[in-house]
């Protein structure tokens, strides 16, 4: 009789919350940035996200009918997951393009796992990263009518002065979504106000970024010291804050509660892991951006997060006498 029985509480949550009521609070919390996207780049903007939003609904719908399975889609995550992509694409990428990324996004990284809830990756900076190298020429190009250089991060990468005000505000180039910090916080607080979001991941991922900045940027500690550089430019910081899709990323992706830990604990190393990630990308990497790759990276690494987080059940896990 050495087996021992282990009793513990019944593992099941009991909420009047539907995962499709979740969703909806986020699809409003994104018309801001929407809203605004649109107004910044045109309504071939709108045409793209449209596009994207209708690809994975039927992407996901059909898969439902071919497996034989009830469809999904009424959870109205794939909507959230088509318009998440759509604000994460350049204005006038070609229609066909953002098909393809629905299709990848639903198909590929959510469904052949198991749909919602068993996916790996964020489904929408997963066919982000993919459309990336496969159509890099596509996917890098940000000129549109209103805006002929290159975005405001990619300025900052060489050294350029950049408006901040003009960032904050979004009147710059980017992707849809990516440009205004004000339309991107108000969706922000509406999620946090309705308890669908709170600050342990996004509050770590951009104070861990910060500091990373503070010592590795230029004008950071390393810098000052190595050059002689001027130390702790907050103009530079500003920038980098404002710029690219870290702020999007931090409360719209990095808060995905499939892809984070579940642990609190492992929700803020998570968000200590991206802006680590997201600074060697910015900092050490050929390019301006890095939020989606830093984000994916930490998508693969929650299994180990939550375990080394997990907090043991009182009573068990000691050590024998």
């Amino acid at each position: 009789m050495d087996n021992k029985l282990q009793v513990s509480s019944n593992p099941h949550i009991r909420d009047k919350v539907k995962t499709k009521d979740i969703m909806l609070l986020v699809i409003i919390a994104l018309l801001p940035a929407t809203v605004f996207g649109v107004f910044n780049f045109g309504w071939y903007s709108l045409l793209l996200i449209a596009v994207t939003i209708c690809s994975c609904v039927l992407s996901e719908h059909i898969f439902c009918k071919i497996i034989k399975k009830p469809s999904t889609i009424s959870d109205k995550s794939a909507i959230v997951t088509g318009l998440l992509l759509g604000l994460n694409l350049p204005p006038h990428l070609p229609l066909w393009i953002g098909i393809f990324g629905g299709v990848f996004a639903i198909v590929v990284v959510k469904m052949l796992f198991g749909g919602l809830g068993k996916n790996f990756m964020n489904p929408a900076l997963g066919a982000r990263c993919f459309m990336v190298i496969s159509f890099a020429k596509y996917m890098t190009n940000f000129n549109c009518d209103a805006y002929t250089s290159p975005t405001p991060l990619a300025l900052v990468k060489e050294g350029e002065a950049v408006n901040i005000l003009d960032m904050i505000i979004g009147r710059t180039g980017g992707t849809i979504g990516e440009t205004s910090v004000i339309a991107i916080l108000l969706g922000a607080s509406f999620l946090i106000l309705m308890g669908v979001i709170d600050l342990k991941v996004p509050g770590s991922y951009i104070l861990t970024f910060v500091c990373f900045l503070i010592v590795f940027g230029r004008f950071g500690i390393i810098d000052h010291f190595a050059n002689g550089a001027q130390f702790f430019n907050l103009s530079y910081i500003a920038s980098q804050l404002a710029g690219g899709g870290l702020m999007l990323g931090a409360f719209f992706m990095a808060t995905d509660y499939v892809t984070r830990p579940i642990t609190k604990n492992g929700q803020i190393l998570f968000g200590i892991l991206l802006g680590i990630l997201t600074g060697l990308f910015r900092i050490y990497g050929p390019g301006a951006e890095g939020v989606s790759y830093a984000i994916i990276i930490g998508n693969l690494l929650v299994p180990l997060i939550e375990k080394i987080t997990m907090p043991k059940a009182f009573g068990y896990g000691g050590e024998r006498a």
